[in-house]
């Protein structure tokens, strides 16, 4: 799903739209299947009645609500963003909070990746602008190109770009 264009300024268009990587969701998943599995052998093992049985049930909802309803909407609300202008940060549905960095801001930009990030194909992008820390998003998926097409991004000059065919000052083409 891209984002939304109304939110970007004239002239301005998404590069890149990504949400965390989606190993943040395996443990609400397990949870999911944990709890499932635990009530459905409680009302089948257990001779309790009615009453038992609902409260098991309102139990592994809340349960299934809090680990794992909550974890999904938190991810499908996070939202990185690079645009041909910025850097874009956006998470959170009740409590909204989104961080803005120009492109003319950035000064480097790095990732960092442990064996499993690897694995899985993620990875923490570093952001070092005019502010005092770097800012570290974590979880980004594929970081690696995430890095080298922010780089390209901030170092992209028009008139800089060579055209096939076109012969360069030493008169190679």
């Amino acid at each position: 799903m891209a984002y939304p264009d109304d939110l970007l300024s004239p002239g301005e268009h998404v590069v890149l739209h990504k949400h965390p990587h989606w190993k943040s969701l395996v443990l609400p998943v397990l949870v999911l299947v944990l709890v499932a599995a635990a009530a459905i052998t409680l009302a089948v093992l257990t001779d309790w009645g009615p009453i038992a049985w609902l409260v098991v049930g309102v139990l592994a909802l809340v349960l299934v609500v809090w680990l794992t309803l909550v974890p999904v909407v938190r991810w499908r609300t996070t939202h990185f963003i690079v645009t041909s202008d910025r850097v874009m940060y956006r998470e959170g549905v009740l409590k909204r909070t989104g961080l803005d960095i120009p492109l003319t801001r950035i000064s480097s930009v790095r990732f960092a990746q442990a064996l499993p990030d690897r694995v899985l194909g993620c990875g923490t992008l570093v952001v070092e602008s005019s502010s005092d820390e770097p800012l570290e998003f974590d979880d980004i998926p594929g970081v690696e190109k995430v890095h080298s097409l922010l780089y390209r991004e901030i170092n992209d000059n028009p008139d800089d770009d060579h055209q096939p065919g076109e012969r360069v000052g030493d008169g190679r083409a």
